[in-house]
């Protein structure tokens, strides 16, 4: 038997003498295997993972964050957004309302069964509630020409307004409703006090259709001046006195309140320039001046000025030939007021003032042209006053006193 054979036959008896211990070598590892395994199985439950289950790592991760953020507790955040701003609007948002002007109907709004069609709207402030009356400032031109006014307050109730006076060289208006759904009314502040550069905030009704709109600002100049043509000839007849601010002010907000940082009323909404190369100018008409009008007006119905009883005009707005021919004036004379005629038994007629004097100075006031002698009227003068008055007649300086009277022209 060769070398192979023999070492063959030696490992085959070794096997053979073996053959005991390897079964309990077996034995042993599978007893132990299986304590390992009761003892694991309950700890892999508590981990979810399953015998023979493979899940993503994506997918692992999230189900591990999604059990993370249950376990945090959640609440709402409520920002704190109380400002000087809405404190503002909050005590006198309430006093601001629309305005309808309603007018007569057409032919086909008739057949139609209505008996007026809106002709515009406009913004008001509620200023007074006495009793069973509540009383609303407004601008002229938001009721001109109404049939039918409407009032729409803040929380949507609509009620019938009633015009109590309107005056239409200031363009502001006094209207009287039930002052049963009424429960805010609006503080008057001082717009003399008013520095440029000072926050303001526009409340109304732009459009007609954005009731309650506020716009923030500031006051960018004071004492402004804008002319204005009532008669719509061309000709200026007036100057407003106004507030420049740069809150928006649109179509609508007319006869709405302008306010200051501590929620009073400051101004009366009035007009915008509305050109394509401007922006930014909205005008309102100063509380202070408007305050003895809104009296007047609830009062009497109308504003009681003083009364002279002439027709004017601008002796600049006269040729310079019938400066000269007509008028009889000295050639350095190019500005003043020229009588165009006088009222039978009126103030100035029972001074002695006639047709063709060219008034020049009132109680030492520079008179240059008929805006400044009806600011200087209504403006400085009171019914029953007497004011001094010189003018040129036939080329002569004379003068004359003139007791004024309370009837309007």
């Amino acid at each position: 038997m060769g070398y192979y054979d023999q070492d063959y036959q030696n490992r085959s008896n070794k096997q053979k003498g073996n053959k005991g211990g390897y079964f309990l070598a077996s034995l042993v590892g599978v007893i132990l295997g299986a304590i390992l395994v009761i003892i694991a199985i309950p700890k892999l439950a508590d981990y979810n993972v399953l015998p023979y289950s493979i899940e993503p790592d994506n997918q692992l991760e999230e189900e591990a964050a999604n059990n993370e953020s249950a376990n945090v507790p959640t609440q709402n955040v409520s920002l704190n957004v109380v400002t000087d701003v809405t404190k503002a609007v909050d005590k006198a948002g309430d006093a601001v309302v629309s305005i309808t002007n309603i007018q007569a109907a057409g032919f086909w709004s008739r057949e139609a069964g209505e008996d007026g069609v809106p002709a515009g709207t406009g913004s008001g402030v509620i200023y007074k509630k006495q009793g069973k009356s509540a009383f609303i400032v407004t601008n002229h031109h938001v009721v001109e020409g109404a049939q039918q006014l409407e009032v729409s307050l803040a929380d949507g109730t609509k009620i019938p307004a009633k015009l109590v006076g309107s005056d239409i060289w200031t363009d502001l208006a006094v209207l009287e409703v039930d002052s049963k759904d009424i429960k805010t009314v609006a503080e008057f502040g001082d717009s003399g006090a008013l520095k440029t550069g000072e926050p303001v905030i526009a409340i109304g009704n732009p459009l007609g259709t954005f009731e309650g709109s506020v716009t923030q600002g500031i006051i960018s100049g004071l004492e402004r001046t804008v002319p204005v043509d009532i008669d719509q000839n061309g000709t200026a007849d007036w100057q407003a006195e106004v507030l420049q601010t740069d809150a928006a002010i649109n179509p609508g907000n007319s006869g709405g309140a302008l306010i200051n940082i501590s929620g009073q009323v400051i101004g009366i909404n009035s007009m915008k320039i509305a050109e394509s190369a401007v922006e930014g100018i909205g005008l309102a008409i100063p509380i202070n001046y408007a305050r003895p009008i809104i009296e007047d007006l609830e009062k009497f119905g109308e504003v009681r000025r003083p009364y002279m009883g002439i027709q004017l005009a601008s002796v600049s707005e006269i040729p310079g030939y019938y400066q000269q021919e007509a008028l009889k004036l000295p050639r350095d004379v190019k500005a003043g007021v020229a009588i165009t005629s006088v009222e039978p038994n009126s103030p100035a007629a029972q001074a002695g003032l006639k047709e063709m004097d060219v008034i020049v100075e009132m109680d030492g006031e520079a008179i240059g042209d008929v805006i400044q002698l009806r600011k200087h009227l209504y403006n400085q003068k009171k019914v029953g006053d007497q004011m001094k008055v010189k003018f040129y007649r036939a080329g002569k300086l004379q003068e004359a006193t003139i007791k004024l009277s309370g009837e309007t022209f």
